[in-house]
């Protein structure tokens, strides 16, 4: 399977996946950090890639998202952002509408 193949079925696996560096219960920067919070203070479940397992697809999938950093948050198959935008939702409250509506499809 190449990697593009591999990134489309990471992201298809379950309604909301995480990209970061790192796990939930480590993460290895402070943007992956601030991401599990957000989701977890949602309550919603998530499963988590940590891309410094796999660095030919922690290269592809910047192109595929066309998104440079991480973490990356796909809800639904669909890349919702990084951290910035995963906070500023997550205080907005847009983040578990979000995500209730995308685990529930």
């Amino acid at each position: 399977m190449d990697v593009v193949e591999r990134i489309k079925d990471t992201i298809g696996r379950d309604p909301v996946v995480l990209f970061m560096k790192g796990t939930p219960d480590f993460p290895q920067c402070g943007f992956s950090a601030q991401a599990v919070a957000a989701l977890r203070a949602c309550g919603t479940e998530f499963s988590a890639f940590n891309i410094f397992e796999d660095p030919e697809l922690r290269e592809a999938l910047k192109g595929y998202s066309n998104w440079p950093t991480y973490p990356q948050l796909y809800v639904g198959g669909e890349l919702v952002g990084g951290c910035d935008i995963i906070v500023e939702m997550y205080h907005s409250g847009e983040l578990a509408k979000l995500l209730e509506e995308g685990s529930a499809a």
